[in-house]
């Protein structure tokens, strides 16, 4: 099974990760996240990402980031290795729900899934009412609830 190192600006990484174990709570030992804080050396955050990737326990790992060209992307660029990582930046919540649920897939292919997962996740969303709602308009101090 393959292992999913998110790393990202704090707190980013753990809030996703918690996000995912929400939906999958048996994906814990597989997934792990690294917040890069701000006032961190880029070798420190280096070295923790090392140690991170290595408690995954598994040669084959995707490593999910959140802004290509920022500090937590820079950090996982010196991991990949392109052989046994695969690197996905722009990192959202489809894209690691997908990536967990088919870590059992081919690096490359996981990789594929992962970009999908994120970029059909990304949709404009209209003013108009869901199927299952009337459409009714209240006073602007109305305020229903959903659940």
């Amino acid at each position: 099974m393959i292992g999913i190192l998110l790393i990202a600006h704090a707190p980013l990484a753990s809030a996703l990760r918690e996000c995912a174990l929400h939906v999958f709570p048996d994906c814990a030992a597989g997934v792990l996240a690294l917040d890069i804080q701000p006032d961190d050396a880029p070798e420190v955050s280096l070295m923790r990402a090392t140690e991170a990737m290595a408690a995954l326990g598994t040669p084959d790992v995707l490593l999910l980031s959140d802004v290509f060209g920022a500090t937590p992307c820079n950090v996982a660029q010196q991991l990949n290795d392109g052989h046994n990582t695969r690197l996905v930046a722009g990192v959202n919540l489809p894209m690691l729900l997908r990536s967990v649920c088919y870590r059992h897939e081919s690096l490359e292919a996981l990789a594929t899934r992962a970009h999908a997962g994120g970029t059909q996740g990304v949709m404009p969303v209209g003013n108009t009412a869901p199927q299952n709602q009337t459409g009714k308009r209240h006073a602007p101090s109305h305020r229903d609830h959903q659940q």
